[in-house]
């Protein structure tokens, strides 16, 4: 299974982690993860587990930040290791998500 999903319904925390690729292949249950969710969930996107990451992760990003409010969402990516993380950086991604 390629995303695993955690919700915390106390704290309205769900965590969505990525195991090895995350690409057009996972878009689906990606979307899956959060499509009930409400602008006031908070998301943290574990990629610790990820492998490859391609721009059409970058775009499933961004659906899931337009689905969370854009400015007032409450995303953070965390574990990436320092090839994914060259990526998000290129990408800008560190001025539209909290990067850890």
């Amino acid at each position: 299974m390629p995303i695993s999903v955690t919700t915390t319904n106390s704290d309205n925390i769900i965590r969505i982690n990525i195991i090895d690729k995350f690409d057009y292949g996972v878009h689906r249950e990606f979307r899956e993860a959060y499509k009930n969710s409400d602008s006031s969930s908070e998301f943290i996107i574990d990629m610790s587990q990820t492998s490859y990451m391609d721009s059409s992760a970058l775009g499933m990003l961004l659906l899931l930040r337009e689905h969370s409010g854009n400015d007032s969402s409450k995303i953070s990516i965390t574990g990436c290791t320092a090839e994914i993380r060259n990526i998000l950086k290129i990408s800008k991604f560190q001025n539209l998500f909290n990067i850890k």
